[in-house]
């Protein structure tokens, strides 16, 4: 099973899982947005990345799981309107692509793992702690996003590997 998690966003990652493993994980791509240094996210590069990783893989073995996100308490109208959009945008370039995609509420995957009202550090930890070998790549704070999408895929891979 090849799983593609997303942490969706304009700070955001994209995990590549195969069979248990870490693959790879990047940063959402951004590109500018106008003035100001606003950024946003760029679908053609998104699109390009999950391309080039899917080539020789068949789309019944492929499975795109994005974080259920949704307004949260706090956050301003212009930046929920980005996040939507963000989210919008990587579930329009899956539908392009014609792959399948699972939606998994945070609750779900940080319950799994005992994060919830933990620091957003904390996933960050438990990636390292279950993929060590992958630890030289979630060595900075910032790094939290990479970690949250490598838990996804682990949490989807975990829970459902049996079902395919």
């Amino acid at each position: 099973m090849f799983i593609i998690s997303i942490d969706p966003g304009i700070s955001g990652s994209i995990c590549f899982f195969e069979d248990g493993k870490i693959l790879d994980v990047i940063d959402t791509p951004t590109m500018a947005d106008g003035k100001k240094n606003k950024k946003q996210v760029n679908g053609s590069q998104i699109y390009n990345e999950i391309l080039k990783r899917i080539k020789n893989i068949d789309k019944k073995d492929i499975k795109v799981i994005i974080e259920q996100v949704s307004a949260m308490p706090g956050q301003g109208v212009t930046s929920m309107f980005n996040f939507g959009q963000s989210f919008g945008i990587l579930k329009g370039i899956c539908s392009a692509m014609q792959l399948p995609m699972y939606f998994i509420r945070p609750a779900k995957w940080k319950k799994y793992f005992n994060l919830i009202k933990s620091e957003k550090d904390a996933s960050r930890t438990k990636a390292i702690e279950i993929f060590p070998y992958f630890s030289s790549n979630l060595a900075k704070k910032k790094d939290s996003n990479k970690a949250d999408a490598i838990l996804i895929a682990s949490y989807y891979y975990e829970t459902f590997k049996d079902e395919v």
